[in-house]
């Protein structure tokens, strides 16, 4: 494995009696996609926030590679992208001003905002003309096309997704995740993905995380995790595209005979 982006030691987090996070070691190499999957109450999104300390571990250490580990919390946040399932853009703000919140944050002046506006437009495919709309004047998968946008504006390393196509329509998911992989392999990202959706985990990412009751239970890369060697339960869940797709295609071969 390559250098490591993040590192998780014996993270554990509990909320009330439900123990979302039970003694979690992981490492994540520079420049890896990482898929989170599992059933709800997993533990899936509670790794996400401590990793961007969202959620404070009861127990445990994390460490992210280029940053001190005093910096205050929302220092912290500011060097790394992170893309929320609603997305959470300001009603009342421009798209222009939505991207730019964190460069703004960060003194950037006007000129230097306005030029990673435009740049960053462009990487997710919108129409410049978009920039001094407010988000309700937006489609669904436009807002999130500015919701990714707004997350790598200040340049991160790292990209934190949190069910980020959940809302989308099937068209316009398949669209965003093919953009998103070509914008994680374009700018050398370090990519972690929270999903429940095992097709949209298995095409996008290049290692899988399969977390039970707060625990990994499954790590590796998609081909490895749907072998052999692999456990028949892990398998079974990865089976569940193909056959779905397999069902699909007879069905479908049956309507046209």
């Amino acid at each position: 494995m390559s250098e490591p982006a993040i590192t998780l030691t014996d993270v554990t987090k509990a909320y009330g009696a439900h123990l979302a996070l039970n003694a979690v070691n992981l490492t994540i190499a520079k420049g890896q996609f990482v898929a989170l999957v599992g059933t709800s109450g997993s533990g899936k999104t509670s790794l996400l926030k401590v990793i961007n300390r969202l959620v404070t571990p009861d127990t445990g250490q994390i460490a992210i590679a280029g940053v001190a580990s005093d910096l205050p919390d929302h220092e912290l946040r500011r060097t790394i992208g992170y893309v929320f399932q609603d997305i959470g853009l300001f009603p009342h703000m421009t798209v222009a001003e939505n991207i730019a919140i964190t460069p703004r944050l960060l003194g950037w002046d006007a000129d230097r905002r306005a030029t990673r506006v435009n740049e960053l437009l462009t990487l997710v495919s919108l129409p410049l003309a978009l920039a001094g709309r407010l988000p309700g004047e937006l489609s669904g998968g436009q807002r999130q096309r500015v919701g990714v946008a707004r997350a790598l504006a200040a340049r991160p390393a790292m990209l934190l997704m949190d069910e980020p196509f959940g809302a989308l329509d099937p068209i316009t998911r398949e669209g965003l995740r093919a953009d998103i992989r070509a914008i994680h392999d374009q700018l050398g990202l370090t990519t972690v993905m929270v999903t429940h959706d095992m097709a949209e985990a298995v095409l996008l990412s290049d290692r899988l995380i399969i977390l039970e009751h707060g625990a990994i239970v499954a790590d590796g890369t998609p081909e490895a995790l749907a072998g052999p060697g692999s456990e028949a339960g892990v398998r079974a869940l990865l089976d569940g595209p193909r056959l779905q797709a397999e069902r699909l295609s007879a069905r479908l071969a049956g309507a046209q005979a």
